[in-house]
């Protein structure tokens, strides 16, 4: 039976494990973000965007048409949707693991009918229309603290009866923005500013006054201007985060939504001054004990602008990522991220520090040039030695019928292996070892052409991927007979253990590539 890891995340029609950190790359489909200034405004610079994320090694992508920077605008769902709508449509179906960042519902439900696969709630699902659309649908739901009550109430319907009694302003945005004081550039935010005069347009003037809230925070009080330690106590601080994120996956639950399915986000930058932000940084490890992924979300914050001196949201990647992985360390899950390259790399060289958690692959082998099975043979040898890595199982060799535009029968096997690689390093890798063999990849004619070796990663278990560089699993996995006959040799029911995982295998009479001969087995490690 295949390995199952006991920390899945449900998320619509697809499990994810959460036996690694899982990155989530931003695309804002916005004209006004803080941190990109709507470079993916257009649904094609978005799709791009998305998909280069996906390249880089993004799990999910997180898909947001409302800014939350100050003097946003706030968005009706139908312009909410009109702006993301396209974008979901083409990455889902691409396969892509999908979340939508909204708070508005009718936005929520549309996005869910379409297949997405998360709701992430800035408003942490205060608004009882948001709850209801988590009961009715099977998406993952992650619970942002929000600060439109700040303060824990007695009750938890006190606290949603005042969110029903707003100013109807108000409820059009969210009750706290993410980044106070970055439409000013101060480096430090938590300091007194000028006053400003909010206009009958500003969507959060009676909610809060932010001049106000920029030195108080979640504590509710003014900071003093002598201290005896440079850090407030935390201990009310994270009463009133985990209070809220606690009340909220209650409500949730009580209303049917299968604890499986939630996530948590402290919501740092929301509503709270730096010193406060450390704290609940520095408490990752007490929020995961609450039961639920915790996720990181911490990409250019103005608190990391803060306690690293850079000015610009831009510039904040480095240390963004220093905050994400000391998050990681503690136990945070997710991570939300503008970077997902240099993140990628970063949780792929701690895991492979910190972590001894080997994962079952199988990759695909073929050859149709010169001695093919001699080929196939080094192919094995190189790929045991690759660093992390081991050949578990060699299936025979089997010719089978030209397919896929190649003209001349091809020798074919599977290996099997276990590996500590991130997936697009163990790619990497093995398009190293084609090109050591001879493997010309000539632009523009794609796979139809003689090859000394093709080496295919087509599965890793409990990983998906839908970018162009990488899909997992393999789309043509479950209609290739040159690649299921040799999993047979390794395994008793191939059919059987990709069903497992929620993968169709087409019956033999419609594959492609149909196996003819038993070439015999491979002397890969004489």
């Amino acid at each position: 039976m295949p390995r199952r890891n006991e920390t899945i995340w449900h998320i619509g029609n697809a499990e994810l494990s959460l036996e690694r950190p899982r990155v989530m790359g931003v695309v804002n489909v916005t004209p006004d973000s803080f941190s990109d200034g709507g470079e993916a405004f257009s649904e094609k610079a978005a799709l791009d965007r998305a998909f280069e994320l996906l390249d880089q090694g993004a799990d999910i992508i997180d898909v947001g048409g409302e800014s939350t920077r100050p003097g946003f605008s706030p968005l009706t769902p139908e312009e909410e949707s009109g702006r993301i709508v396209g974008v979901v449509r083409e990455l889902l179906a691409a396969g892509a693991l999908v979340s939508v960042d909204t708070r508005h519902a009718p936005t929520a439900k549309l996005c869910c009918r379409l297949g997405v696969h998360i709701v992430n709630d800035v408003t942490g699902f205060i608004d009882p229309a948001m709850v209801a659309m988590a009961a009715e649908t099977n998406c993952g739901l992650i619970v942002c603290r929000s600060v439109m009550a700040p303060a824990r109430a007695a009750s938890t319907g006190r606290r949603r009866r005042a969110y029903l009694d707003t100013d109807p302003r108000a409820r059009m945005a969210p009750a706290a923005v993410e980044e106070p004081g970055e439409a000013e550039g101060s480096l430090f935010p938590d300091l007194p500013l000028a006053p400003e005069e909010h206009s009958d347009e500003d969507p959060l003037a009676a909610l809060m006054d932010e001049d106000a809230h920029r030195t108080s925070g979640i504590m509710g009080v003014h900071r003093p201007v002598n201290r005896r330690f440079p850090m407030p106590e935390s201990a009310p601080v994270m009463r009133q985060v985990m209070g809220f994120l606690g009340d909220q996956a209650r409500i949730l639950r009580r209303e049917g939504v299968e604890a499986d399915r939630i996530a948590l986000d402290p919501g740092v930058g929301f509503g709270t001054t730096t010193d406060e932000d450390v704290i609940i940084c520095r408490s990752v490890g007490q929020m995961a004990s609450m039961g639920y992924p915790l996720v990181c979300a911490v990409s250019r914050k103005r608190f990391v602008g803060a306690i690293s001196g850079v000015r610009e949201p831009a510039e904040r990647d480095p240390a963004s990522l220093g905050v994400a992985l000391a998050a990681v360390e503690a136990g945070a899950r997710i991570v939300r991220t503008h970077d997902v390259a240099s993140l990628v790399q970063a949780l792929d060289a701690w895991r492979a520090i910190s972590t001894d958690q080997p994962a079952r692959a199988f990759i695909s082998l073929g050859s149709n040039v010169g001695d093919r099975v001699a080929y196939l043979a080094r192919a094995v040898k190189l790929i045991d030695e690759l660093p992390m890595t081991c050949v578990f199982a060699v299936s025979n060799a089997y010719e089978s019928d030209p397919a896929l535009g190649i003209a001349t029968p091809v020798a074919n096997a599977v290996c099997e292996i276990r590996t500590e690689l991130d997936p697009r390093v163990l790619l990497g890798h093995l398009l190293d070892i084609e090109r050591t063999l001879g493997r010309i990849r000539k632009p523009g004619v794609g796979g139809a052409q003689p090859r000394t070796i093709d080496l295919d990663l087509v599965f890793y278990e409990d990983e998906r991927s839908a970018g162009a560089r990488l899909s997992l699993p393999h789309p043509g996995l479950t209609e290739r007979d040159f690649v299921l006959v040799p999993m047979e040799d390794l395994m008793n029911d191939p059919v059987r253990y990709f069903a497992s995982f929620d993968i169709q295998v087409a019956p033999r009479e419609e594959r492609i590539g149909i196996v003819r001969a038993d070439l015999g087995p491979i002397d890969w490690d004489a």
